[in-house]
């Protein structure tokens, strides 16, 4: 399994101007302390994120990763924002920089907080019908055959239409990497969000929906042209952690009506 950098992407909670001519990104990092000092980092990144990324383009969520291998690390997610609000990030606040060198990277496990990745996000191939705060998220990360980048989203609009004709209250997002890598392989990223864990367990029926609307046979001739688009792909869950987050997690869907 390809090793995944995510510093996704991940959320859209924000709307941004319809006049702008830009698109919305997200940056993650993935953020692993040090085992014997995860009181002091969670310390520091709480007041951190409070005090330096509590509102706007650069509010922060963070959420720990509960399965695979990088059970027990942490996403720390910026945005969303425009690419020109950079020029203006955090960083450049009083303080910033040596509050995250004090009381942050020190409780870090070496190498940690340098993998950083940017997401756009797709909202035409997105479903967010309503409002809801985040709890759990499933994230499904796939990596896409050199060339097949359009044949790739042309089938995840196909499932987006599929969810808004037959199951309108489904909640998911689909982002793409700014600054995709070959070796890395982390190209698209599908989000579902839910709250319960009984969630994982339920039968969401993408099958027999895509069959009723595409007609019989359908599904499974979506899943070969799935596969020659794609080298496989990884899916984590990760849950939010209100308390180490600058801002909430509250999604206002109709704001991007």
């Amino acid at each position: 399994m390809r090793k995944l950098l995510f510093t996704i992407f991940l959320l859209p909670l924000l709307v941004m101007s319809q006049e702008s001519a830009e698109y919305v990104v997200f940056e993650n990092d993935l953020l692993t302390p040090n085992p014997t000092q995860i009181s002091q980092f969670e310390k520091g990144i709480a007041a951190h994120n409070k005090k330096y990324h509590n509102d706007g383009a650069h509010g922060v969520r963070v959420y720990w990763i509960s399965n695979g291998p990088r059970t027990g690390s942490y996403m720390w997610v910026m945005g969303p924002f425009l690419w020109s609000s950079m020029d203006n990030g955090p960083a450049q606040k009083e303080g910033h920089d040596a509050d995250w060198r004090d009381n942050v990277s020190p409780y870090l496990m070496p190498g940690s907080g340098f993998e950083t990745s940017y997401w756009k996000f797709h909202a035409n191939l997105s479903r967010f019908p309503k409002n809801f705060t985040i709890k759990n998220m499933a994230v499904n990360i796939w990596d896409l055959k050199r060339g097949k980048y359009k044949e790739a989203t042309a089938l995840a609009k196909k499932v987006h239409d599929v969810y808004a004709e037959k199951a309108p209250n489904e909640t998911f997002g689909i982002y793409t990497n700014e600054f995709p890598s070959t070796k890395e392989g982390q190209d698209m990223a599908v989000i579902s969000f839910f709250e319960k864990s009984a969630w994982l367990g339920e039968d969401h029926s993408i099958a027999k929906k895509y069959n009723e609307m595409n007609g019989a046979g359908s599904w499974d001739q979506f899943l070969k042209d799935w596969m020659e688009v794609t080298n496989g792909g990884v899916t984590e869950i990760w849950m939010y952690r209100p308390d180490l987050s600058g801002i909430s997690g509250d999604v206002k869907a109709a704001a991007r009506q």
